[in-house]
């Protein structure tokens, strides 16, 4: 009898070296194995007829080979198979498939599924189909008639799973098609259900086992387009389960943080004037409404645990610095974490002039400062002379100590790893007798990022905090006007770029540098600094940023910049991230079909900071891939964020959202964030529901029985963030 448990080296047919082709694919356990779904299925109970097959469609063809070989033309060899049924024949074909001769015997029968063109003459033909040898039914010699019955019934005659190969082609889908079978066949049938009675009532969700068996092996009435879509009773209680026990981890996470000793700040006449002093314009409508939301948080005496997402340019700094001013009257002090020392160094600067009139000791800790000035620092930090310590990660060294930390502001927080940003909550710890702190009273903690998050992936990666959205550009901000322009149009772009400089303006020129490439593409945005320095623009200063310069430099090129001494600057994507020049009002980006969309919007927020009109250029090759082709009418469409990350989402999946894979994302195995949304609203509600009981509906047992579950997955699948 198999437990989910059980490894799959012991399930019959696998053995410890098939075991470790299988660990590739993240099967390690029967379960695993289980939840390894079919990623289509092919009608084998009613195939079609090649007759009966129309140009532009996608279908399943099972018929008998006639003949094939490889004929070479000049630009490739193309693999030809001929198949009949009958005296009705069909062609298929394969690029550069060389490898496919002597695959196909003449007489035997094989699947086909691809989609189905006209040739010139009008006859029908399948390109680059799947298929599926059904000849030989059995692999493993020495089956007896009764095997090979029982491998066969699993092949035609039905609706089958098709599953993606594993081992570069070894492990075959009639292999996964057999092996799963059996471990179906021998699971313990007495497994007690997680979920419990209410929630499945609620969904009407059938039975594990019953999911298990229909999603592998679905029944002859089932809708082939539910089964297509995921959208089956059994596909549906496979992602809920998966959804629901990381709601439900997150919910008992949210619902731990409101027990723990936090800090309830007093907000009195003192703090309003305060606050009053530094607002240097009248704050947006969703400024007030954030800004209420974290003084609320703030007064509570439970920690505040809250992301406050903005789109570029809406504001977030000034609302950080306002809720910095509230810890700093009460006492105490507050740190503020950015990702590079070039945003950190903006932060220092935009804090020192917002908070001038407080009389506020500010200071910045960065890796680049000498020892002897991060020693005095260091010093100041441990005896609370310093109220607002501005830094990178050098704030989470072990040397740094905080007198009396009650607000960690967290920036970019999406490139900080999950412990780094646990590091600095614990500084806390560090507070001396004395302090107003309450005994092991954790710090607030505000994450900002300028991604906006689409809310399915803020449910999940960000599901124990609570969200404030910044949706209102501030007074003087202008839209940017977005246009995709060719290559070979490049003479009218620079000469844009003179006229907006001609009237005081300043210009940014982007490339790309893919890391892989990384040598030859700084060659090329070196190159394009020295033609635009000395043909193009041969009288204006043209600098040029990019990330193999040390701090010094950097930071050097862009005071030149922000100082108006460079005109027009040539970068590479360094600039992505929070550097702020109000006169800059052009953006020229070469290559633009080559970046991610969420890149590509973070670049355009770098201008249209000041009330001149702002233009974004978005330089492309004729030819562009499909994905690119959707990037690019996305940028030119809209300025809207939130649109823009639901959009990038839906083309890189969640895993690639932030540019890497990101720890704290789940790696899903059956849900999929873009299609199954409305699942995971309802499983965040009914995490809810299970974690408000014990109730006349569900029982104590039932609780214990889901959150051991959650505890296991969590365990060993998730890992998901400690902090956001």
């Amino acid at each position: 009898m198999l437990e989910p448990s059980t490894s799959v080296q012991y399930v019959k047919g696998i053995g410890p070296r098939l075991a470790e082709v299988l660990a590739a694919k993240g099967i390690h356990t029967v379960d695993d194995l289980l939840h390894y779904l079919p990623f289509r299925y092919e009608d084998r109970l009613n195939p079609r007829s090649v007759t009966e097959l129309r140009a532009g469609e996608m279908a399943t063809v099972i018929a008998e080979v006639r003949n094939s070989g490889l004929f070479r033309t000049r630009r490739m060899p193309i693999f030809q198979l001929t198949v009949g049924q009958g005296r009705t024949r069909l062609t298929c074909l394969w690029f550069n498939a060389t490898y496919l001769q002597g695959k196909f015997q003449a007489g035997q029968m094989v699947a086909l599924y691809g989609k189905v063109e006209a040739d010139r003459d009008g006859r029908l033909q399948i390109m680059q189909p799947q298929f599926e040898i059904l000849g030989d039914m059995y692999e493993e010699g020495g089956a007896d008639e009764a095997e090979k019955k029982a491998a066969a019934s699993l092949e035609i005659g039905r609706i089958v799973p098709i599953y993606e190969s594993a081992g570069q082609g070894k492990l075959t889908p009639r292999w996964f098609r057999r092996i799963i079978r059996y471990a179906l066949e021998n699971l313990n049938p007495d497994l007690p259900d997680p979920i419990p009675a209410a929630v499945r009532g609620h969904l009407s969700l059938v039975s594990p086992r019953e999911a298990l068996w229909k999603v592998h092996w679905p029944e002859a009435g089932e809708s082939f387009t539910d089964l297509q879509s995921s959208r089956t009773a059994a596909h549906i209680r496979l992602i809920f389960d998966e959804l629901f026990f990381i709601e439900l981890g997150l919910e008992l996470r949210r619902r731990e943080q409101k027990a723990q000793t936090g800090i309830a700040f007093e907000i009195n006449d003192n703090v309003r004037q305060a606050i009053k002093k530094i607002l240097p314009f009248h704050p947006t409508a969703a400024q007030k409404r954030v800004l209420k939301e974290i003084a609320t948080d703030m007064q509570t005496p439970y920690p505040m645990r809250r992301l406050l997402q903005g789109d570029v340019g809406s504001g977030k700094t000034i609302v950080a610095f306002e809720a910095a001013v509230i810890a700093i009257e009460n006492g105490y002090q507050v740190a503020l974490m950015a990702p590079t020392e070039i945003l950190a160094q903006q932060h220092y600067f935009s804090a020192r002039q917002i908070l001038e009139k407080t009389g506020y000791r500010i200071v910045l800790l960065t890796g680049s400062l000498e020892q002897g000035h991060k020693r005095d620092i260091r010093r100041h930090i441990a005896q609370g002379n310093a109220q607002l310590v501005i830094g990178t990660h050098a704030l989470i060294q072990n040397r740094v100590e905080f007198e009396n930390l009650g607000l960690v502001i967290v920036d970019e927080q999406h490139r900080f790893g999950v412990m780094q940003r646990l590091k600095l909550m614990k500084k806390s710890a560090a507070a001396r007798d004395g302090t107003p702190r309450p005994v092991d009273a954790e710090p607030d903690v505000l994450v900002m990022t300028a991604t906006p998050i689409p809310r399915t992936l803020a449910l999940t990666l960000y599901g124990d905090l609570d969200v404030s959205v910044l949706d209102e550009l501030p007074p003087g901000r202008t839209p940017v006007l977005t246009r995709a322009v060719p290559d070979e149009r490049d003479a009218d772009v620079w000469e844009f770029v003179r006229k907006e400089i001609s009237a005081g303006h300043q210009a940014y020129v982007v490339y790309p540098v893919i890391e892989e490439n990384e040598e030859r593409e700084l060659k090329a945005a070196e190159q394009m600094h020295r033609k635009l320095r000395e043909k193009i623009f041969p009288n204006l200063h043209v600098g040029l940023l990019h990330g193999r310069l040390d701090a010094d430099k950097k930071e050097r090129i862009m005071r030149e910049f922000q100082r108006g001494a460079i005109e027009i600057l040539v970068s590479t994507t360094v600039i992505e991230v929070g550097v702020d020049v109000p006169n800059a009002t052009v953006m020229v980006i070469e290559h633009a079909d080559r970046f991610g969309l969420a890149q590509l919007h973070q670049l355009r927020g770098r201008i249209g900071r000041g009330a001149a009109k702002s233009y974004c250029v978005l330089m492309h090759g004729g030819k562009m891939s499909e994905e690119g082709q959707r990037r690019i009418d996305a940028m030119t469409r809209t300025t809207d964020g939130f649109q823009i990350a639901e959009l990038d989402l839906e083309l890189r999946g969640p895993g690639d959202f932030f540019g890497t894979k990101q720890a704290g994302i789940p790696s899903f195995r059956v849900a999929n964030l873009i299609r199954d949304r409305q699942l995971l609203e309802a499983a965040k509600r009914e995490a809810a529901f299970v974690i408000s009981g014990p109730t006349s509906e569900i029982s104590k047992d039932e609780i214990e029985r889901a959150l051991k579950q959650m505890r296991a997955r969590w365990s060993l699948s998730y890992g998901l963030a400690e902090v956001g």
